[in-house]
């Protein structure tokens, strides 16, 4: 009888050390099994007798349970006190997509490492619980598309990590807090009966985070009452003596101003008049001098003696640039006609386009009115015979989803590109130049149908030869029509300049083993395709830095995503909104990260990649004829 305390005591330990709140691996067990007989009794197949680790949708760490994905898995009905909550190690909780409801049970408190908490598209409903915000750890918070009501607590400033906000799709009312996540990278409160101005440090964001309610200020303009800053008066000196300027002082000022004036333009007079005689006497040489064409910023493109910014003086019919040999003429690619010569190109009026890769871009307008790009090429330092026959064979290219070459011009000292002009501009300004509510959103066909041409694109090059490239695919370099085809453009450029070794994986497109920019294999292009795959996708260009203040490129980030299971995250915001093409922008979405492998060998070939992307793009039409 002496002993029977004893053994009350080693009983009691027994079945503490088998209870939830134990803190192992077999309490894990037993919350899950609670939790799968509130929600998921006829869906969830777990098996007692094997390890909780070995369960459908439970990730383990250290003997402990430190996920839990259960997206779409037909779970129903409120989840009870006294089981996730016991999962102390938790650290991420997605249950989205399913048909639980009721408030959330206050044990999640105790999950105090849990970063990422996904309960979108359920039917949660009540306040938000106030216990969320002692979650310190938190990193990602979804409740997008349930029915929380109440206002947004003050309180969730207190999740300093935060870097994902989804709030919309509920019926939360009253105004927005003064928010301040330092971290914030994505978020979005449409959709719910929110009012009032958006909060200062939320006006950065677009109208499309603040959609379908009563809001005003920031991207939905002006709150009654409020003054734009640049209409805000301007501050004037006050009026007492010690400030104000005297009839004497204002009189000086104005004296200098144009004494100063003319100074100036007598300068400017006399220099003008020794230039003019500088020109004169170099005219008379016996020597004619080689055409450097030199393109101004704004202006024409004109001959020798252009300074770059000043207007630049028209060839005249007897000058030297008229008279050149044929070594000096534009060579023309093809059997196009020739509409325009050298003189005309020269006479042309100019803008800058964009400073790229390889050189400087120009929008040139002829006499006649026709529109041509001319990219003038630096560190082009091959020799002349080598590259006439490179820039031959990219002019002997002849695909509709490139860029046509319609001439070049070759000097010592100036090689010149004449393309056909695209006037919808590039797939990167189009991605990432206005994303404010003023912006007309790339739908999912036309992405497609990008990603599609510039893929048959490429493909084509590939085929030319066995070690053909590109070598600098980036969106910059898809080109657009007026209606919306995408040519490919610098095609065999990375060839002919090269780029500097130091250059940043060409803002986050060029392949991990690529070392000699004037090599790239089309394994490489692929990679970089592959990104192209990825920005259309997330609509997030290829070197932000994105993840927990890491500077990751735009392929990790997209796999830890997919691995942290937020993939419907993972898309543009303006991708949402098309139903019934989920499965089409997730096999998609596999496939840039298939092209985007570290290994090689492990891509795919441009000519899979097309056929896959054809299948995609079938079946997102015959999805919209549905």
């Amino acid at each position: 009888m002496d002993d029977a305390p004893l053994r009350l005591l080693l009983l009691f330990l027994f079945l503490f050390t088998l209870s939830p709140a134990a803190g192992d691996l077999a309490g894990d067990g037993a919350a899950l099994m609670s939790f799968g007989a509130a929600v998921g009794r006829y869906v969830l197949h777990w098996n007692n007798s094997i390890s909780p680790c070995l369960w459908s949708g439970v990730t383990c760490a250290d003997n402990r349970v430190v996920t839990l994905r259960l997206p779409g898995s037909g779970l129903i009905g409120e989840i009870p006190a006294g089981t996730l909550g016991n999962l102390s190690n938790l650290q991420t909780l997605s249950l989205r997509f399913n048909a639980l409801s009721g408030p959330l049970p206050s044990d999640l408190a105790s999950c105090k490492q849990l970063r990422n908490l996904y309960l979108q598209e359920n039917r949660f409903s009540g306040e938000i619980p106030v216990f969320l915000f002692s979650l310190s750890s938190l990193v990602r918070l979804n409740l997008a598309n349930n029915n929380f009501s109440g206002v947004i607590p003050p309180a969730i400033n207190n999740l300093t990590r935060l870097g994902t906000l989804y709030l919309e799709n509920n019926n939360l009312s009253g105004e927005i807090p003064a928010l301040d996540f330092p971290n914030l990278v994505q978020f979005n409160v449409s959709f719910n009966r929110l009012n009032g101005s958006v909060p200062l440090k939320l006006r950065s964001w677009p109208a499309n985070s603040f959609m379908g309610m009563s809001l005003c200020g920031g991207p939905l303009g002006l709150c009654p009452g409020e003054i734009s800053p640049a209409a805000a008066p301007t501050r004037t000196l006050p009026s007492g003596g010690g400030s104000k300027l005297s009839g004497g002082a204002i009189a000086g000022i104005v004296i200098g101003t144009i004494a100063l004036f003319l100074i100036l333009l007598v300068i400017l007079l006399l220099l003008c008049r020794r230039k003019g005689k500088d020109g004169a006497a170099k005219s008379v040489e016996a020597k004619p001098p080689e055409v450097e064409v030199a393109l101004t910023d704004v202006g024409t493109l004109d001959s020798v003696g252009t300074n770059r910014g000043a207007p630049a003086t028209k060839v005249a019919a007897s000058s030297p640039a008229a008279s050149i040999g044929s070594k000096k003429q534009l060579v023309f690619c093809g059997n196009g006609p020739r509409v325009y010569d050298l003189e005309d190109l020269l006479r042309a009026s100019a803008e800058v386009l964009g400073k790229g890769t390889f050189g400087t871009t120009y929008k040139a307008v002829l006499e006649s009115g026709a529109m041509v790009a001319v990219k003038r090429l630096r560190d082009a330092n091959t020799p002349e015979k080598e590259f006439r026959e490179k820039i031959e064979a990219i002019g002997a290219m002849n695909h509709p989803n490139l860029v046509p070459l319609q001439a070049y011009y070759h000097s010592k000292d100036e090689k010149l590109l004449v393309y056909d002009y695209m006037p919808m501009g590039s797939l990167s300004s189009l991605l990432h130049g206005n994303r404010g509510s003023g912006r007309t959103p790339l739908n999912w066909e036309i992405r497609t149908s990008i990603a599609l041409a510039a893929a048959h694109g490429i493909d084509y090059i590939h085929s030319t030869s066995r070690s053909a490239s590109h070598g600098n695919i980036k969106s910059s370099n898809i080109l657009l029509t007026t209606s919306s085809e995408a040519r490919i453009s610098d095609h065999g450029l990375a060839h002919l300049v090269g780029l500097s070794t130091t250059t940043n994986r060409v803002g986050g497109y060029r392949a991990p083993e690529v070392t000699d920019t004037r090599r790239v294999s089309q394994k490489a292009d692929v990679y970089s395709f592959g990104v192209l795959l990825l920005e259309l996708l997330t609509g997030k260009a290829p070197s932000q830095a994105l993840l927990n203040d890491e500077g990751v490129d735009l392929p990790r980030w997209v796999q830890s995503v997919v691995h942290e299971e937020w993939t419907s995250e993972v898309f543009d915001m303006e991708l949402l909104r098309y139903q019934g093409v989920e499965e089409e922008m997730v096999e998609l979405l596999q496939l840039g990260v298939n092209c985007t492998a570290q290994h090689p060998d492990h891509r795919p070939t441009m000519s899979t990649v097309v056929a896959k992307i054809e299948e995609i793009h079938r079946s997102s039409i015959e999805v919209s004829k549905e």
